[in-house]
């Protein structure tokens, strides 16, 4: 991954975010066809949707300072800081339905969750 070794970074773990064994591959599989294979995937916590906080995801290539990098095999998660706050002990996974089709978080420390599934609080 570019950038990684140029700005200040922290590794993290799965104590952060683990990542199941579909959304590795689904990952995988997306950054190969984006052209970013030696990139990851960026989580972040943001304000919005109907329960106040939403994910946002992105797929990048360089990390910004500070930002946490979790590895897991050749599947890389980067996180902010902040984001990190509300992300802890949560799971990357994919879901291949056809309704809801693509990376989903299961985070325990969401207190509820919107009819649509897409926002949070805590």
């Amino acid at each position: 991954m570019q950038g990684a070794s140029s700005v200040s970074h922290t590794i993290g773990n799965e104590k952060l975010c683990q990542i199941t064994s579909e959304a590795a591959h689904a990952l995988s599989r997306l950054l190969q066809d984006s052209d970013k294979a030696g990139g990851a995937l960026r989580i972040a916590v943001v304000g919005g949707g109907c329960s106040g906080l939403q994910y946002q995801m992105d797929l990048v290539d360089r990390l910004r300072e500070k930002d946490i990098l979790i590895e897991a095999g050749d599947t890389r998660l980067v996180v902010d800081p902040r984001s990190a706050l509300f992300l802890a002990g949560s799971i990357l996974d994919y879901s291949d339905d056809l309704q809801n089709r693509g990376f989903v978080v299961r985070n325990p420390n969401a207190s509820t969750h919107c009819s649509c599934g897409k926002s949070f609080s805590v």
